[in-house]
């Protein structure tokens, strides 16, 4: 993303949309990996929530001194750590043939739970299997990583920690009536969807996947996204082809009142301010 660009794009003129502009009860979030560049993490986070931000999703840490400086940092500055995401699952799916691939991406879920647990976080972020070439029966993805996820639910449900599946570009759950039937075949209610409404656009549209997903959704991750003549490129907030007042809309019919992550490239003060502005707007119903 061209941050100059995204900076001088402020709207200069917002039309609310008519019976759509009460804001959404839905706490704004900022991913770790968006904070200033070289910034201490207790100035970076003190930093997001001056701007506007209320909450922060972190990333799966094995070292307990980090974990406790990024605990200490968060609770500096008034933000609450509300999620963690995993961080082995693409390098190790549960959906590998090897043993070993898959005991190192069971290993890293559990330090992200108990990540979760320590930091006060309720949701880990994972995506549950990875269909390519390697990998590549779609079939095996799905038993095989609900087969390891249900490993995993005593300790999820004795540290109190949801694990919130991701719909990513893993060529896998590609359809939001796929993904209900995956997460309702856990019988669990430690087993929930973490709802990217960027992450569809290249094949749907994000309110048909509110929608359907419904009550199943424990987190949302925001950001924008563009695709002309086969060119894809992650954009700024309302810059690209979300129609981001249907996503506000089935927001409003599902009754969502969780968090949402927004999850773009890191910036200094007066980027971050921009974008905690369009997402307000966003949250906002707003027009324009």
């Amino acid at each position: 993303m061209n941050r100059r660009r995204f900076l001088a794009a402020i709207t200069s003129s917002a039309m609310v949309l008519p019976g759509a502009n009460t804001r959404l009860p839905i706490r704004k979030a900022i991913l770790i990996e968006m904070l200033p560049l070289g910034l201490p993490l207790a100035d970076g986070m003190k930093l997001a929530k001056d701007v506007g931000f209320e909450e922060i999703e972190c990333q799966t840490v094995s070292d307990p001194k980090q974990a406790e400086a990024i605990k200490l940092a968060a609770a500096s500055a008034g933000l609450r750590i509300h999620s963690v995401m995993n961080m082995a699952h693409w390098s190790f799916p549960l959906n590998a043939s090897d043993p070993e691939v898959v005991k190192k991406g069971m290993d890293g879920m559990e330090t992200s739970l108990r990540n979760a647990r320590f930091w006060g976080a309720d949701t880990v972020l994972l995506v549950p299997a990875v269909v390519n070439p390697k990998f590549s029966y779609y079939q095996d993805a799905w038993t095989r990583s609900q087969r390891q996820i249900r490993k995993l639910l005593p300790l999820a449900e004795e540290l109190k920690v949801v694990i919130a599946i991701e719909e990513v570009w893993n060529k896998f759950l590609v359809s939001p009536l796929e993904f209900a039937r995956y997460v309702d075949e856990f019988q669990s209610p430690w087993v929930k969807a973490y709802l990217d409404v960027g992450n569809m656009v290249f094949y749907g549209y994000p309110q048909d996947w509110i929608r359907i997903m419904g009550k199943r959704i424990a987190k949302l991750h925001i950001k924008d996204f563009r695709f002309r003549k086969g060119q894809t490129e992650w954009v700024g907030l309302r810059e690209g082809d979300i129609d981001w007042i249907e996503v506000y809309r089935a927001l409003a019919d599902i009754g969502y009142r969780g968090t949402a992550t927004v999850e773009l490239d890191a910036g200094n003060g007066a980027y971050l301010r921009e974008v905690s502005r369009r997402f307000d707007l966003i949250l906002s119903g707003v027009k324009g």
